[in-house]
């Protein structure tokens, strides 16, 4: 189990492939703690709390976490473009074609060096 410090909430999500909508698997994976442990306590909190109150802060948990991003996250631009694009699909979107149009023009770019008369094949070939 990790300490409280250690958490970093941005990484909170459910899981896509948990029983019911994937909180108790996604807070068990956050917790670094068992699942089954995860779901125990919810049960017995299910009796203790009486049922509505329990079920509702779950649904509520289910409808507001984020889901677990398809690919696994390995640096932190991939989880910041992750955060963005789920806040606002317009705002990812707007990302992403401003970083092809920037590859764009970088790739006109070498085609009119190579493409120029002044461009020696020969020259660059011989290397």
């Amino acid at each position: 189990m990790r300490h409280y410090e250690q958490l970093r909430w941005d990484r909170l999500y459910r899981s896509r492939d948990g029983m019911i909508l994937g909180v108790c698997k996604g807070l068990a994976q956050f917790l670094d703690i068992s699942v089954f442990w995860t779901r125990f306590a919810a049960v017995l909190l299910l009796f203790f709390t009486g049922l509505w109150p329990l079920v509702g802060i779950y649904l509520l948990a289910g409808f507001l976490l984020k889901p677990e991003p398809v690919l696994p996250l390995f640096t932190d631009e991939e989880s910041d473009f992750y955060q963005v694009y789920t806040q606002s699909r317009k705002q990812g979107l707007s990302r992403v074609k401003t970083k092809f149009d920037r590859l764009e023009k970088r790739i006109r770019r070498l085609e009119d060096v190579i493409t120029s008369r002044e461009f020696d094949w020969d020259q660059r070939l011989r290397k």
